[in-house]
């Protein structure tokens, strides 16, 4: 973690719920994936440099995560508008939903930093089927890094039995 970063959420906390619009205008609940592992990453804008490798990256590795047991759901999120995540979406052919937080509501639940109040942190979050989280990566720098330490935590919460 990043001195910059004012973190109100950590490993052992349990994830807050929240609704938000995906790319399709529809509403997502956090609380829909009850049950199921789920791997929450904030990013800072569609189409930046940063962001999109981040995406990529995700996108790369989506079916590794789909195929863990239990699958575990990648989940996007920024304050970029429906419309252009909806774009983004579509030009780089993610499967997973991306949804948008244009007041920062949801960043702010999980502790999110914006540096020098116009940068968003990249940060990501892996919750349990009981919305506790286990795994907390800030990605700031580190972009094409950062699946592969997630999914390294994963198998370390595998390997401990707490991943059911």
């Amino acid at each position: 973690m990043t001195g910059a970063r004012n973190m109100t959420i950590t490993a052992g906390d349990i994830a807050p719920d929240f609704t938000l619009l995906d790319s399709d205008s529809n509403e997502f609940n956090l609380s829909d994936l009850d049950g199921s592992w789920k791997v929450v990453f904030f990013y800072a804008k569609d189409g930046s440099p940063t962001c999109k490798r981040g995406c990529l990256s995700f996108k790369e590795q989506y079916e590794l995560f789909r195929s863990l047991t239990p699958p575990a759901e990648v989940i996007g999120i920024s304050q970029d508008s429906i419309s252009d995540h909806k774009e983004f979406k579509e030009e780089l052919g993610l499967p997973f939903p991306l949804l948008s937080d244009s007041d920062r509501t949801v960043a702010e639940l999980f502790g999110v930093a914006n540096y020098l109040g116009q940068f968003p942190a990249k940060s990501s979050f892996v919750i349990g089927p009981d919305r506790q989280i286990h795994y907390v990566y800030d990605w700031l720098f580190r972009p094409r890094n950062h699946v592969a330490k997630i999914l390294a935590a994963m198998s370390d919460v595998t390997e401990r039995g707490d991943f059911k």
